[in-house]
């Protein structure tokens, strides 16, 4: 830097670079207070006055003794995995460039869904009115008056002995009409170079925010217990009051107690999905829990397709799949979130919001997903997967692509055994959070400022019985009744109980930022406003058959499906009509190659007992889960779906 810089601040002039060796960041100024208060880095007058106010209201509800404002560069980055080494918060992977292991408190280690709430004036504005007795199970209400008051209790003081840093964020390129900007202010550095990698940080959404522009207020805070105890220095965290609310009548997001994940990287599901969905409401749009891929078919016509999936159903392992079928190619636009919105022309685009992959570790292998593996190993954050003596990582999955002799530490530090050890040696939800653009198959037009044309959405889950690998929805209206039902195989919360088929919307379940009625509605309206809809279909890699065991191969021979999809975009005649709509005709999927042979008569039964049953548990859903909410176009649909298996 350079050796004299000159600051003015209240009238004064300073020379500050004989202090800049001392100084805790490079970007440190002398006299740069606000309310008292030092900002160690960033400049306070150069804050839009809106940002300016938002900051100022928490620093007298938060009391932190030091203000960072994030610029987002490398020498910033730096100076912050610097410090939180020395913190130990985390430890650096030698074995690969520019990689971080953190370990988490074990109380803080999942998103906490029954502690996350929306706040609204009115119960019904935030989820369906179910019936007396019936528990609703599509999102937590608050009333506002409740939501200041559990802020004010868990905030004040919160911060006080470190650093609020102001993170200014864009979710999407920061050029793209479609993006949303947002300020985090939160007290863990750890969140900052997390939302470094997953958004667009730093000093070019100040200047877009310049022009007076509003934007979403994520305010974030670790926590400081009640008892003042923190179990790990390292991470402090308050599960016991650990609470995540949004207010989508002021775009506002407020997480405590928690430093990891969902919880507090704000742009991910509180910000793209909750408050998302609710600003996409308002502005006619969709702000969706899908993936976006590319697909190139042999001819080289290469079209777009957005597909929404439950954790644990190859959300990822599709994003990234390495196609078997020759000829056909996939480019990666996003693993998680799609926001979604009609051009002039009517033609449905979308971005990944997102600038990077926030992934789960296990089951994450060079055979399940090996594009997944060839990005993850540089400028990664690992957070609660196992260390190997070497310098490295390891998480269930990886037992064929590590060293016998390596020495492997768990993620709560203790040596861990293959074969002996009686837990895991990575947790279930242990992360790694990696920049998009290192995807070896990220799409030359991932970060395109209009998105890219979606011409076919895809709904899925895990199920084993009854539900055939595809078929596609006969109108808009059907598709849209084939998102509301869709079901998934689920690990039961008691363990030992087996699996049980769960309900999950649209794969959305957690993330509505409002009534699901109203929703089915918004999704309903899309028909009025363009008449080139994308296509609607529905997958299952997952049925098994008479032996237990999977017909289907699944990973990259799910480009074999695909495949049917798009002839089915170009209108080909292969499909035959059924009560569930229009399925492959017989050896219409394309089997050539197969190592082993596809029982297609069983993979694609629709028994009449199973689809009875499934209507039935959709009925009942609607009738307690949604009530008077649910739109009559979808009543009528699942009335309709009801008549023709019944005449099956």
């Amino acid at each position: 830097m350079p050796e004299f810089i000159e600051k003015k601040s209240n009238g004064f002039s300073t020379e500050v670079g004989r202090f800049a060796k001392q100084a805790s960041h490079p970007n440190v100024g002398l006299f740069n207070h606000v309310k008292g208060i030092s900002v160690v880095s960033g400049d306070f007058k150069n804050l839009s006055p809106k940002v300016r106010a938002y900051v100022e209201e928490n620093i007298d509800l938060c009391q932190p003794e030091k203000i960072h404002i994030c610029d987002g560069t490398e020498n910033e980055n730096n100076h912050l995995l610097n410090l939180m080494q020395q913190q130990g918060t985390i430890v650096p992977l030698p074995k690969y460039q520019n990689c971080w292991l953190a370990r988490t408190n074990p109380a803080d280690t999942a998103r906490v869904e029954s502690k996350t709430f929306i706040c609204t004036e009115k119960r019904a504005e935030t989820i369906p009115t179910t019936k007396e007795g019936i528990k609703g199970t599509l999102g937590n209400w608050m009333s506002p008056r409740d939501m200041d008051a559990a802020v004010k209790e868990r905030f004040t003081g919160c911060m006080k002995g470190r650093t609020m840093y102001v993170v200014p964020f864009s979710m999407g390129p920061v050029s793209s009409p479609l993006s949303k900007i947002g300020i985090q202010l939160t007290d863990s550095a750890y969140v900052v170079v997390s939302m470094r990698v997953m958004t667009r940080m730093g000093q070019a959404v100040l200047d877009k925010l310049a022009d007076g522009s509003d934007f979403v207020r994520c305010l974030h805070s670790v926590g400081t217990p009640a008892n003042g105890f923190i179990e790990m220095k390292s991470w402090p965290c308050d599960p016991e009051r650990t609470i995540i609310l949004h207010k989508p009548q002021n775009n506002e997001i407020v997480s405590y107690g928690s430093g990891y994940g969902g919880n507090s990287l704000l742009g991910k599901k509180c910000f793209a999905l909750r408050i998302g969905s609710t600003i996409a409401k308002r502005e006619g749009w969709l702000a969706e829990h899908m993936l976006i891929l590319g697909i190139t078919n042999p001819e080289g016509k290469k079209r777009y397709i957005a597909a929404a999936f439950p954790s644990a159903c190859g959300k990822t392992n599709l994003a990234m799949m390495t196609p078997t079928l020759p000829g056909y190619k996939i480019e990666c636009v996003g693993d998680d979130i799609a926001w979604m919105r009609f051009d002039k022309d009517g033609q449905l685009r979308a971005i990944n919001p997102e600038n990077g992959f926030f992934g789960v570790a296990p089951g994450t292998s060079n055979s399940s997903n090996p594009i997944a593996m060839k990005t993850i190993f540089q400028n990664t954050i690992f957070t609660n997967v196992a260390s190997t003596s070497d310098g490295g990582v390891f998480w269930e999955g990886m037992e064929d692509e590590i060293d016998p002799n390596v020495r492997i530490t768990d993620w709560r530090g203790k040596p861990w055994t293959k074969g002996e050890s009686k837990t895991p040696a990575a947790h279930p939800n242990s992360r790694f959070c990696t920049p998009a653009k290192q995807c070896p198959i990220i799409d030359p037009n991932w970060e395109a400022p209009e998105g890219v044309p979606i011409s076919a959405i895809l709904f899925g889950g895990r199920r084993p019985a009854g539900v055939p690998l595809v078929y596609q929805a006969r109108d808009w209206k059907h598709g849209v009744l084939i998102g509301a039902a869709m079901r998934s195989e689920a690990t039961a919360a008691a363990e030992h109980k087996g699996k049980v088929i769960m309900h999950d919307p649209f794969a959305m379940r957690p993330f509505f930022g409002y009534n699901f009625g109203h929703y089915l509605e918004h999704w309903l309206s899309m028909e009025q406003r363009s008449a080139n809809l994308p296509k609607i279909f529905h997958v299952n890699w997952f049925r098994k058959g008479s032996d237990g065991k999977f017909l289907w191969p699944g990973f990259g021979e799910n480009s074999r499906v695909l495949d049917w999809i798009l002839r089915r975009l170009d209108n080909e005649d292969c499909a035959k009509e059924t009560p569930i709509g229009y399925l492959p005709k017989p050896s219409a999927i394309n089997m050539q190659g197969l190592k082993d042979k596809v029982n297609e008569e069983e993979l694609f039964s629709l028994p009449k007992d199973f689809w009875m049953e499934e209507v039935y548990a959709i009925e009942k859903y609607f009738n307690e889960q949604v009530g008077s909410d649910l739109p009559e176009t979808i009543e009528q649909e699942l009335k309709q779906l009801k008549k023709r298996v019944n005449d099956m």
